[in-house]
């Protein structure tokens, strides 16, 4: 089966649940998310059965590259990242209802909720494009696709006010990095002549290449960049869109839109770090970058008390650790030594385990806690053991502990700047991991050895079926990565 069908079917399954929503009646349209689960777990299975074309010239494969281990791990990441999303939004969705317009008279009482579990489809399907597209066109229509869908969600609580203020901000912000992008694109296309990201990277590799303007290119491109992927200090939008949004889009943000920043990234900044006029002043502004946004994202998220703000905070941190990556880039073959695109793999691979986790946990809690303050949670342990445990493993995995997969995502890079002599930059991470050991685990202490408030519920707390299983799973391949890291990066290499 060739690959781009992957796509079509993730399309056609979105517009099949709003044919569904629009004209079968349903008493509970929580059934239309449960479809596009079931949906996404048969493309997911697709996955193992794709092919390579024989040959790969013209038509599509124009705009899309030939499948390999690296895009179709980012293929999984984003049907993984969207499933567990869903089920997310079935526990979100009497919050949605509440706080989306009222139906008119005579409308289904959950009017609007078909919509908020089709959109993640067509998320999806933009972030598995863009997995494989090796074409300025393809590269920019697919980040489109799932920039809009995303401005579309996050403002998605019409009666919530946090929720359009995020909407306004991201759609803003955002129209703006779009704008540097594509001025970036076209100052590529100046210098080197070709849209082809393989062309691209031969033009660039010519000893007369125009290096300034090349570097101008870079330096576009890497800021529009740099604001989808959350880096400092073009980051400042992530906390308030984060705490607006509602939780499941806001996991699919951290996510989903992270996943698909970092591919964009390590596929444009590839043909840079392999031009040799152009790799020594590309590595030292993606350092620079990279410890600014380890610092900035890791201190500032020390005093927050907001639970999404934080984890806003540390999103910026863990895209340092990616940048981290790209910057430690090494410019002659080491043997045996792990290429930037493999450690960017496994730490997005780690990062969706244990984020996904972290907001599983949020959201499943969002109806028994009316807060989401860190105070919120003091005691979590005694009312729900099995919320505190899921908990406890997504924050020593986020901080980096031992035995999860977040240790090995950190060691990894690290390992890069070492093999690259970045001590400046192996400085930055040391003090960014260290502010993420106290932030993260505080949060344990609090849940295990603080006293509920006298104002507070100690009421039980139960557990969806579904989610419970999806935290079971989730909570073991954490820790199977942590101890085997060999099978995360054997769907790598």
């Amino acid at each position: 089966m060739p690959v781009y069908y992957l796509e079509f079917i993730v399309v056609a399954l979105g517009l099949v649940l709003l044919m569904v929503d629009a004209f079968v009646k349903l008493e509970d349209k929580r059934s239309l998310a449960r479809l596009a689960i079931l949906g996404l777990v048969v493309v997911f299975g697709l996955l193992f059965f794709v092919k390579a074309p024989a040959t790969a010239e013209g038509g599509i494969w124009n705009f899309y590259a030939a499948p390999d281990k690296l895009s179709l791990f980012f293929k999984g990441l984003a049907l993984l990242s969207t499933i567990l999303v869903l089920i997310m939004a079935i526990d979100y969705t009497p919050l949605v209802v509440a706080q989306t317009a009222n139906p008119e008279p005579g409308a289904h009482p959950q009017a609007g909720l078909g919509e908020f579990f089709a959109l993640p489809l067509f998320a999806c399907a933009g972030l598995m494009w863009m997995s494989s597209a090796n074409h300025l066109v393809s590269i920019f229509v697919s980040l489109e696709t799932v920039s809009i869908t995303f401005y579309i969600l996050v403002a998605y609580l019409r009666r919530n006010v946090g929720s359009l203020e995020a909407g306004v901000k991201y759609l803003i912000l955002g129209a703006l990095s779009t704008g540097f992008l594509v001025y970036g694109f076209a100052w590529l296309f100046g210098v080197t002549g070709s849209m082809d990201l393989a062309g691209i990277g031969e033009a660039l590799a010519k000893e007369g290449v125009n290096t300034t303007a090349a570097l101008f290119a870079f330096a576009l491109i890497l800021i529009a960049l740099a604001f989808k992927l959350g880096a400092a200090p073009f980051h400042l939008w992530i906390p308030d869109v984060y705490q607006g949004a509602p939780t499941p889009v806001t996991a699919f943000l951290s996510v989903g839109s992270k996943a698909a920043a970092a591919v964009v990234t390590l596929r444009l900044v590839s043909p840079f770090l392999a031009s040799t006029p152009l790799v020594g002043k590309v590595t030292a502004v993606l350092a620079i970058v990279a410890i600014l946004t380890l610092l900035v994202g890791n201190l500032a998220a020390l005093p927050q008390k907001n639970f999404k703000r934080l984890l806003a905070y540390s999103s910026v941190g863990h895209s340092g650790f990616l940048l981290m990556a790209l910057a430690a880039a090494p410019r002659v073959s080491v043997e045996n030594a792990m290429s930037p695109a493999t450690v960017v793999g496994f730490y997005l691979g780690a990062y969706l385990l244990m984020t996904l986790l972290a907001f599983l946990v949020i959201s499943s809690l969002r109806a028994a806690i009316p807060g989401e303050e860190l105070d919120s949670y003091r005691g979590l342990a005694k009312r729900s053991p099995f919320h505190a445990a899921a908990l406890v493993v997504a924050m020593a995995s986020l901080a980096g502990i031992p035995l999860t997969a977040g240790f090995f995502g950190k060691l990894f890079a690290f390992q890069m700047a070492i093999d690259a002599g970045q001590w400046w930059l192996l400085a930055a991470a040391l003090v960014a991991a260290a502010a993420g050991f106290y932030y993260y685990l505080k949060i344990a202490v609090s849940m295990y050895f603080s006293a509920p408030g006298k104002e507070d519920d100690t009421s039980a707390i139960r557990v969806a079926p579904l989610t419970g299983i999806a935290m079971a799973v989730l909570m073991i391949l954490i820790v199977l990565a942590g101890v085997a890291p060999g099978v995360i990066i054997g769907l790598l290499l």
